[in-house]
């Protein structure tokens, strides 16, 4: 039975049309807490029939949103963002307990996302149309933005908070209704944002949560009422979304994978290098598609990098981080995913490489824990180049110039974020200028902008034209409506004989 307000989460619930219901569903998943190895709760997978009742209930709600004034939909954007901030800790806790990041890394991702709502409630200003009078004699222009319609949101398992946030507030604002399908392996964070929209004074239907796997994720490509679709996720999905659903005439903007290197000059300060380094390849447990994954080390850079590397991730204090400030880095998300990334370690060695720092040890918890690990004289040939880990799995490769390293990047098929570290305005800008990845970083560890820039990803780390996050994000969420007008001077002898006289 539908309640107004959402049950227990050990059965995660679905929201529709304003209403939580606990989805009595044939198939479901386990939700983890992954510093404990732990089952904390159950979602059900609605069916496709399930998830088209969804999208009707936010179809039904388009009207009368998307007709509410675009200032008043700004303002429950700023009562969200204030409940955002008042449960700030709550929300972080959240997703600690179901990804398993430290609590430092929760409270940024928080932060990022709220950022985000507050790039939204700057819509009124950014969603202003052009004017162009007198075009032609007599004529006038206007180009106006007007939703797109019904937009679906499927997102991954590594920001359960932030990544929603880059898409519904700006979706909303603009006067779109939205549907949101969480990662199945991580939908705590999903149910409490959708709780706080609706105690923000969101109406019923504009924003809605389905559950769900293939078989949910293939009725919203194809039904009829969605118009736009963004993904963020692994390159063979998000080439699978982008492709479905751009064959069913919808909008996509489907982000993918990425291999981000790193390039170290000798010039680098190695100390403040090496620490930035380990923050980006081992930051969240190198889930996230801007963790660094191969160092390149130019001419002498190379030995003190990888020293530096084994001393510094090395001394890493790594464990549960459920209700633990005490750690650097926790979990990764399943138990599989932990055997899966440790493989690479071994797939390495059988490559030729050098594992100078294995992460392989008994940390004494049935939580999903792996360490730091870094993999020396990598060459483009092998797997640890070439395949997206998404764990805390540093290579690095030796290259003799700047030259040779930013060949070692246009080798690479994907091309989300890349780094250079370096004294050398020449070098700094040679690399901005032909390194080959959409996202560029200079003597700063991850290069992921924040809310009023695009997240710009390149090749195969982003499939569509329009990306998440800045202006693009508003170009994608509306549509332009371009009017022309032309007033003729005319016999006024119809009109009113007031108004006539008024005129003399």
């Amino acid at each position: 039975m539908a309640t107004t307000t959402a049950p227990s989460l050990e059965a995660v619930p679905m929201l529709s049309n304003g209403k939580w219901t606990e989805l009595k569903a044939k198939r479901s998943g386990d939700v983890y807490n992954p510093s404990t190895g732990k089952v904390i709760g159950r979602v059900g997978y609605a069916t496709a029939e399930e998830t088209g009742r969804v999208v009707e209930a936010a179809a039904a709600a388009l009207p009368a949103w998307s007709n509410t004034p675009v200032v008043e939909r700004a303002r429950v954007m700023f009562r969200f963002r204030a409940l955002l901030e008042q449960n700030f800790e709550e929300l972080a806790a959240i997703v600690t307990r179901e990804h398993g990041k430290t609590l430092a890394e929760a409270r940024a991702e928080v932060n990022r996302g709220i950022e985000v709502v507050e790039f939204a409630c700057g819509i009124p200003s950014l969603i202003m149309g052009e004017v162009l009078p007198n075009i032609a004699t007599d004529v006038d222009a206007d180009a106006i933005r007007h939703p797109v319609g019904v937009c679906v949101g499927i997102t991954p398992y590594n920001f359960p908070f932030m990544v929603p946030l880059w898409m519904f507030p700006i979706a909303l604002t603009c006067g779109n209704t939205f549907v949101l399908k969480p990662s199945e392996k991580v939908p705590l964070s999903a149910v409490r944002t959708g709780e706080l929209l609706t105690e923000a004074g969101l109406p019923d239907g504009v924003f809605n949560i389905v559950h769900g796997d293939k078989e949910c994720v293939d009725a919203l490509l194809d039904h009829p009422k969605v118009a736009a679709i963004s993904f963020v996720g692994s390159t063979p999905i998000a080439k699978y979304i982008y492709e479905r659903g751009t064959a069913n005439g919808k909008r996509v903007q489907s982000a993918g994978g990425a291999k981000n290197h790193l390039i170290i000059m000798p010039d680098a300060d190695m100390d403040q290098t090496v620490k930035q380094l380990a923050a980006s390849a081992y930051g969240c447990a190198g889930q996230r598609c801007m963790a660094g994954s191969v160092a390149v080390a130019v001419g002498k850079a190379g030995d003190p990098v990888v020293q530096g590397l084994v001393d510094y991730a090395g001394k890493m204090r790594v464990g549960p981080t459920d209700g633990n400030e005490g750690v650097d880095m926790g979990p990764v998300i399943r138990a599989e995913h932990r055997d899966k990334v440790a493989s690479y370690l071994d797939i390495a060695k059988s490559d030729g490489a050098n594992v100078a720092l294995d992460g392989r040890r008994d940390f004494k918890s049935e939580g999903f824990l792996l360490g730091p690990s870094v993999v020396d004289r990598v060459k483009p040939s092998m797997r640890v180049w070439k395949e997206e880990i998404f764990g805390p799995v540093l290579s690095v490769v030796r290259a003799g110039d700047l030259d040779e390293a930013l060949a070692v990047g246009d080798e690479c098929e994907y091309g989300n974020g890349a780094v250079i570290f370096t004294r050398s305005g020449y070098a700094a800008r040679q690399f901005k200028q032909h390194f080959n990845a959409g996202m560029i970083g200079i003597n700063v560890g991850v290069p992921a902008p924040m809310a009023w820039f695009p997240f710009t990803g390149w090749n195969r780390s982003f499939f569509g034209d329009l990306h998440i996050q800045g202006s693009e994000s508003i170009q994608f969420y509306t549509r332009q409506k371009v009017t022309l007008t032309r007033w003729p001077k005319s016999d006024d002898s119809h009109l009113d004989p007031v108004w006539r006289e008024s005129r003399k």
